[in-house]
């Protein structure tokens, strides 16, 4: 190989360079910016509550960076507040040794004998659990008879009691005293409680467990633990900049920036010398960097085309082919964005319409998505899955793979994006779409190794003209091992779609998924986006405003009523039931959740006792429309990715009433 010869800087750009350098040694550094963030991050103090920091963080105090979004706490005439979806809370004690929090609820601080709660509580999705250290203080509502051992609630007339019990456990109670409608609520009571000051022992609170990253190694570098928006995770802000763990980390660059900053003071000679090291230095990564790509890249596309060559029908494809059914890839033609790359449309030679998706950028980790997309797919078979018919050559001057081409666009647009307004999916449609998907999703999780999708939602959910569905976009999935429970990874996916319990313990299991699925009931439930910054703080995301609504028995104020959730009663319980099923795919903890079989069935079973009757239902005009969009397109179109395929990276309970 020949040697590389670099060019040395040219003299006037030293010389601006040198100037610019020399003028800011004058100024002061950014350190003293830095300090003030710090300074800004220290701990507060409200009413009772003193030293009050990280993970926690007053709104009105200090800028949102100090700590996570679901720690944030709110002083209000020295009385400290914390928001939950449901509920706000007076915090009466927190306990970083113990990592416990004592709140209780702001509604019972005024100790009034006549307000009592309707619901039990729930922490899903928030990094608070209810400590097993209360005891269970149980109320019960419109009883056909007294309970023994309870005391009656005399200013009700709805013959309700409370009483007293043991440990609080965290399983579900509700439903375990008969005919009566049963909350209960964690209290922590003193060495000699009474039933009947129920209206103090909830004033007094209860206990709640955190979690949150550790701050130690933060705090020993003489940092300030704290939150960066932009990647949503923690970061360690330090004298001189924000850091991941510690300000111990990147040590040696603070050290060359302090060196630059005086540099001034040195000769014009030496500096000159300095700079043309650097840059030399700099070239020579870079053709290091890239020769490493070059090299890594040949030998993945070489392993693929060795191992998989004979399993696809035509798997290799050449640019030129690929440029001339894309028109050379004309801005006319783009789809959208499929995770990694730019999808575009195209017209093959041999008269087959493709969707062909073409890498952003030619580095190592895209490289990795695009690798792991060609491996995931070409080992699925399946009808509901979308199927890749191959990629281009290691040798070629661009990295695309073909795909199908899906016509229908993307469940998203249809529930609320671009053909949302065109016409309304019927509740029909919609729930075949839940069974298709969760049929592909139960393929993925039943073959050996498993396959764990990590981004499932409505944009990557696809549709033909039969409204069909074809799960695409694996650039993100992952391999399970054949004798692993989960993959210890970085968490991965979209906004509002990923499991919170992924992104607590970085663990992906087959139930990352489950949770995933759940988010995409409640959107087929409610037409709404699984995330929207327009709705209120607490309901952003789709899940927490679903748990809310279903917890307080206002489905009815949740689901889309234009699916005739008023007039048929039929759809009322279907689509009751799939929320009930929803709502255990959005249980915080992975364990709880259903698998996806489970899921499937349940959606079948729905499905069957749902339309026994279905004849006498054509006469509906929503039925009409349903008929007309069914009978519009043949099943499974074998050339059905989509006209937008919009796509970023990353016990039953029936609630009718």
């Amino acid at each position: 190989m020949n040697p590389t010869i670099l060019p040395p800087l040219p003299f006037p750009n030293l010389f601006l360079l040198f100037s610019v350098l020399v003028f800011s040694s004058l100024l002061p550094t950014s350190e003293s910016t830095d300090h003030y963030y710090l300074q800004n991050c220290q701990p507060k103090s409200c009413g009772n509550l003193i030293n009050v920091s990280f993970p926690f963080w007053f709104r009105s105090l200090q800028p949102d960076y100090c700590g996570y979004p679901a720690f944030e706490l709110r002083c209000e005439n020295d009385t400290t507040k914390l928001s939950i979806p449901e509920e706000d809370y007076h915090v009466l004690d927190i306990s970083y040794d113990k990592r416990t929090i004592t709140v209780s609820m702001a509604r019972f601080a005024s100790s009034d004998t006549c307000l009592l709660p309707y619901y039990n509580l729930s922490f899903s999705l928030t990094p608070f659990t209810i400590s097993s250290l209360n005891r269970e203080l149980v109320f019960v509502y419109n009883c056909s008879a007294r309970k023994d051992g309870f005391v009656a609630i005399t200013c009700h007339n709805n013959r309700s009691y409370a009483y007293l019990g043991g440990t609080y456990r965290i399983e579900e109670s509700e439903g375990s005293f008969g005919s009566c409608y049963t909350v209960v609520m964690p209290v922590l009571t003193s060495p000699d409680p009474d039933v009947k000051k129920y209206p103090q022992l909830l004033a007094n609170g209860f206990l709640l467990n955190w979690t949150s990253p550790d701050c130690s190694e933060c705090s020993r570098s003489k940092g300030q633990c704290g939150y960066n928006n932009e990647t949503r995770n923690f970061m360690c802000i330090c004298p001189d900049r924000a850091h991941w763990r510690s300000c111990y980390e990147g040590s040696s660059k603070t050290a060359l920036t302090v060196g630059l900053s005086t540099a001034g003071g040195l000769s014009f000679i030496i500096f000159c010398l300095l700079c043309f090291l650097l840059y030399r230095r700099k070239k020579k990564k870079q053709f290091a960097k890239s020769n490493l790509f070059d090299r890594n890249t040949s030998l993945m596309m070489s392993k693929f085309e060795c191992e998989q060559g004979s399993s696809l029908t035509s798997p290799i494809f050449s640019y030129d082919e690929l440029h001339e059914a894309t028109n050379g890839f004309d801005a006319s033609n783009e789809l959208g964005d499929g995770g990694f790359g730019t999808v575009y449309k195209g017209n093959l030679k041999d008269g087959r319409v493709v969707a062909v998706k073409r890498l952003y950028e030619n580095n190592y980790r895209r490289l990795e998505q695009f690798m792991n997309e060609v491996k995931i797919l070409s080992l699925l078979r399946h009808q509901n899955l979308v199927t890749l018919y191959g990629c281009t050559s290691r040798r070629s001057r661009e990295l695309l793979l073909v795909y199908e081409f899906i016509p229908n666009g993307t469940v998203a647009d249809h529930l609320h994006g671009s053909h949302a307004s065109e016409s309304l999916l019927p509740w029909k449609v919609r729930l075949s779409i839940a069974i298709e998907t969760a049929d592909a999703l139960n393929y993925l999780h039943s073959i050996e190794p498993q396959i764990i999708h990590r981004d499932v939602k409505t944009t990557n959910i696809l549709l033909d003209n039969s409204f069909h569905v074809k799960v695409a976009d694996f650039g993100l999935s992952r391999l399970l091992p054949l004798d692993a429970t989960h993959v210890s990874t970085a968490p991965q996916g979209t906004a509002g779609y990923v499991d919170p319990e992924y992104h607590q313990c970085y663990q992906l299991t087959d139930k990352s998924d489950v949770y995933s699925f759940g988010v995409v009931l409640m959107e087929l439930v409610s037409s709404m986006p699984a995330v929207d910054i327009s709705r209120d703080r607490n309901e952003v995301n789709l899940s927490s405003l679903a748990i809310r609504k279903i917890q307080q028995q206002e489905l009815d104020e949740f689901v889309d009523r234009r699916l005739g959730y008023d007039s048929d009663y039929r759809i009322k319980v279907m689509i009751s039931e799939v929320a009930a099923l929803g709502l255990r795919c959005l249980h915080s903890e992975g364990e709880v959740r259903p698998g996806i079989k489970e899921v499937l069935e349940i959606l079948r079973a729905i499905e069957k006792s749902g339309w026994k009757s279905d004849d006498s239902l054509l006469a509906d005009t929503q039925m009409k429309e349903e008929a007309r969009l069914l009978k519009s397109g043949s099943p499974y179109s074998p050339d059905s990715v989509t006209d937008r395929w919009k796509s970023s990276s990353s016990s039953m309970t029936s609630f009718t009433t």
